[in-house]
């Protein structure tokens, strides 16, 4: 599995997203630009300038039409994708940390810090998707955190509530319309929630964790159904499709990192077994933490982003669907 080095960013990686089809990847990273990529072969499309600070997050509509960024520049902004175009910007007192499309795409979600005095917030915006320009700079709701900062989010199917993962490990649901906390779990994670992903259905979503664990909840009620414990601080996790594997990582905190080796530091990708909670094999490559996974739509391949900043794509081999490392109990599948 000989991974395509993507080499487009100066500093860390901070997030990185397949489209729906699977043949681009978008990349945020604190160089202040975003990359777009042909997963293929590793080239790059364009990239996405105008931001003036660490871009911390990025988000690509179901059409692949529109871009959303969230930036340390205090601003969120909406591209056009085929021309790199700026079409909207959104402006806020503090950092942008995370945005995410509703599922309709005609929503933008987005969290702005928690910093000078300025509470951590939850926002969505209607985005006219005939004239982006046009796009209402007020948002169709505010949700206000009085406890613990929300560090992630994403839209529940349907798009009728929102997803979030907090500080002090706190995951929670919001009524989308109302803004009202619907539900809480508050017994799993007990340190910072550094991803949160959606299965491939909807019906469950998997959060990683600076506690050393990635944990997988059930959508609609937030109960814990798995949990992958490992011996060092995660930053990502997502859900394989087509095979029963969940893929995990992170690594050493950075500012440790010129003093361990690349073996030392765990810099691996780390794949688990979702049902059985084993882990199953490790992908090694990058110097230093990964900050950032995502898995192509059809479950055709990952991709990993670092510390180093690098990214890495990997197509994996007819081997990985034809492995069956515990018996008969998994389906089989065709490719």
């Amino acid at each position: 599995m000989k991974p395509i080095i993507l080499q487009g960013h100066e500093r860390s990686l901070t997030q990185i997203v397949f489209n729906a089809e699977g043949d681009l990847l978008f990349s945020a990273s604190k160089d202040k630009v975003v990359n777009a990529w042909f997963t293929s072969n590793g080239e790059r499309l364009g990239t996405f300038n105008g931001h003036n600070g660490s871009v911390w997050s990025l988000a690509v509509d179901s059409q692949t039409k529109y871009l959303l960024t969230g930036a340390a520049d205090n601003t969120m902004r909406l591209w056009d994708v085929q021309t790199g175009k700026c079409l909207c910007v959104w402006e806020f007192l503090t950092a942008v940390t995370r945005v995410a499309w509703s599922e309709d795409d005609e929503q933008a979600l987005c969290i702005t810090e928690q910093r000078q005095g300025q509470p951590s917030v939850i926002r969505t915006f209607k985005v006219n998707r005939e004239d982006p320009a046009a796009s209402s700079k007020t948002p169709t709701k505010e949700i206000i955190l009085s406890g613990s900062k929300a560090t992630v989010a994403l839209w529940a199917p349907l798009s009728e509530s929102i997803i979030t993962g907090h500080e002090n490990g706190k995951v929670a649901k919001y009524d989308a319309k109302t803004g009202e906390e619907v539900i809480a779990n508050t017994d799993s994670h007990n340190a910072v929630i550094t991803d949160i992903q959606l299965s491939p259905d909807g019906t469950y979503f998997i959060t990683s964790c600076k506690d050393k664990t990635a944990r997988i909840f059930d959508t609609e009620t937030l109960e814990e159904m798995k949990v992958y414990p490992t011996e060092t601080p995660l930053n990502s996790a997502c859900i394989a499709p087509l095979r029963p594997y969940v893929i995990l990582g992170g690594g050493q905190d950075a500012m440790n990192v010129t003093t361990t080796s690349s073996r030392a530091g765990k810099f691996e990708s780390r794949f688990w077994h979702k049902l059985f909670e084993e882990e199953i094999g490790r992908v090694k490559g990058h110097f230093g933490p990964i900050n950032t996974l995502a898995v192509h739509p059809q479950g055709r391949a990952y991709a990993s982003g670092a510390e180093d900043g690098f990214v890495r794509v990997h197509w994996f081999d007819e081997s990985y669907f034809r492995s069956r490392p515990f018996g008969d109990l998994e389906p089989e599948v065709e490719v």
